[in-house]
């Protein structure tokens, strides 16, 4: 038996579909109401019968949304990523999607979120805020289809705001060896010397331990970053598999490295209370240090007392990579000092250095063409 429309009163129906055996072996139907002609019953019945042919049909699913992406934060996202991501997961259900929650997650559609992005846009969002609330409920709705409470994700089938791509602010060669002499007589010079010459991210440097960093060979390894969230600080592992690596250090940093440990152990000595944590940079009780402060603190005066430009304290991984490129290096390498996930990203997100990087290789043909005889 494939369907049946049952008359339950005057122009009122019941559709009801076999959908096949359950996990236990029982048979399982498809039952729903329908009020209108017994056209509209069959119309109905022949729509879940094709369903149930061709893509499969699913029943509706009556858990509202708002419910269902805190399900998906407690059982998906949060064993999945790390903390502070998870935490801005959190900020983008409660604080971006709210227009949504009432609505069914079956019925959720296309329009409803087209429609919500636009309120974003119009209430003062950016557009990159915007892309990045859609890919949070993307992901979200990606598992309801693997949950079988969605057939396809509305979110695939809507338009997104431009990305604005703001031009990257890095020193140049002359400001980044001005930055270098200004941090001599910082308390902070080993960690911005570090930044600049590793092309580390800042809690990745915030994150190591002093096992981590090789006198010997000369080089560092990434093994985790230190996150904070609202509920206090903790050690994540690596952003991919690639974070996880080993990065030669020019010997003036390595240098620095050594009189800060030099420092640390006399700081230890003076104060019974500090907390050892292994930390290579902390507070100055040994906890670890909270990179608002180092910004706020020092970084942001360093760079206006020596009139340089006012760049974020990222910046200066971004400076690496840029002076790398600049002076010659393979992409590759940079590549696996940054940590990226592949050599294409490199190139994407330093695209600004290859018209450089193209006259220099231009030259180089000229000469071996033309002048090497």
């Amino acid at each position: 038996m494939a369907g049946q429309i049952i008359p339950r009163g005057e122009r009122t129906w019941l559709v009801r579909v076999y959908l096949g055996l359950d996990a236990e072996g029982k048979r399982k139907y498809h039952n729903k109401t329908i009020h209108g002609t017994k056209k509209d019953a069959q119309k109905y019945l022949n729509k879940v019968l094709l369903e149930r042919d061709t893509t499969g049909f699913m029943e509706p699913s009556r858990e509202l949304l708002f419910a269902y992406l805190l399900r998906w934060l407690d059982t998906v996202a949060k064993p999945r990523v790390a903390a502070k991501t998870f935490q801005s997961y959190q900020d983008v259900v409660t604080c971006y999607l709210k227009e949504l929650y009432d609505i069914p997650i079956s019925k959720l559609n296309p329009a409803d979120v087209q429609k919500h992005y636009n309120v974003l846009l119009d209430r003062g969002l950016s557009p990159r805020t915007v892309r990045y609330a859609h890919s949070v409920l993307r992901s979200a709705l990606n598992q309801a289809v693997k949950w079988n409470l969605l057939y396809r994700n509305p979110c695939d089938m809507v338009d997104l705001p431009k990305q604005q791509k703001k031009e990257m602010q890095v020193l140049n060669p002359k400001e980044a060896a001005a930055f270098m002499e200004a941090v001599v007589y910082s308390p902070w010079k080993a960690f911005f010397s570090l930044l600049l010459a590793s092309g580390m991210r800042p809690g990745e440097a915030l994150g190591l331990k002093w096992p981590d960093v090789d006198f010997d060979q000369g080089r560092v390894h990434v093994q985790r970053a230190l996150s904070r969230t609202k509920d206090g600080w903790r050690l994540d592992e690596p952003k991919t598999a690639r974070s996880r690596r080993q990065i030669p250090l020019p010997r003036t940093v390595l240098h620095d490295l050594k009189e800060h440990k030099r420092q640390q152990a006399a700081a230890k000595l003076k104060n019974p209370d500090y907390q050892d944590h292994g930390l290579v940079f902390t507070s100055e009780n040994g906890n670890p240090a909270d990179l608002r402060h180092i910004v706020n603190r020092h970084f942001k005066p360093l760079l206006k007392d020596a009139g340089l430009p006012d760049i974020r304290l990222y910046d200066l991984r971004h400076t690496c990579a840029t002076l790398l490129l600049m002076a010659g290096e393979n992409p590759k390498v940079v590549s696996e000092r940054l940590g990226h996930a592949s050599v294409t990203m490199t190139l994407d997100t330093y695209s600004h250095v290859l018209p450089d990087m193209q006259e220099k290789a231009t030259k180089k043909l000229e000469f071996m063409l033309f002048n090497g005889s």
